[in-house]
């Protein structure tokens, strides 16, 4: 009776001390897509698009404290089963920034071309990969 007292008060302790963690699913930067960036935010937030340009959204909690970046395509090829270099964008952001859209500007289209789908890199200067997400791009 002792251990079984001993047992329940250890599994009531673990429990209670579980409960009380914070549990984050998502610690560091998250990437994710939308059809554009207006003036009320994000317009249309999916993970599949039709054919065309988007905006590549990434959002943290902390400043990302970066400065030259680039954003890269990879398209997945089913004949090889692995992801292959598609395109690649740089930009300039401020070291303060926590969230940052990124979008067809003079220098940059932003386009997906092709259907398939497509895992998408934030890369610092180095090519040190930041964040990273899967879009599906559809045929109208």
């Amino acid at each position: 009776m002792n251990k079984l007292k001993i047992i329940l008060s250890l599994l009531v302790l673990f429990i209670a001390l579980g409960l009380t963690q914070k549990v984050s699913a998502q610690n560091g930067p998250v990437l994710y897509f939308c059809e554009r960036y207006g003036s009320d935010g994000e317009v249309s937030i999916s993970d599949r698009f039709y054919i065309g340009y988007l905006t590549v959204m990434v959002k943290c909690d902390y400043e990302l404290g970066l400065s030259d970046v680039s954003v890269q395509f990879d398209k997945y090829n089913c004949r090889t089963g692995s992801f292959e270099y598609y395109k690649k964008f740089n930009f300039t952001v401020k070291p303060t920034m926590k969230y940052i859209y990124f979008e067809k500007n003079s220098t940059s289209d932003m386009s997906f071309d092709d259907p398939g789908i497509y895992r998408v890199f934030l890369l610092d200067s180095n090519g040190k990969t930041v964040t990273s997400g899967l879009v599906e791009v559809i045929s109208k």
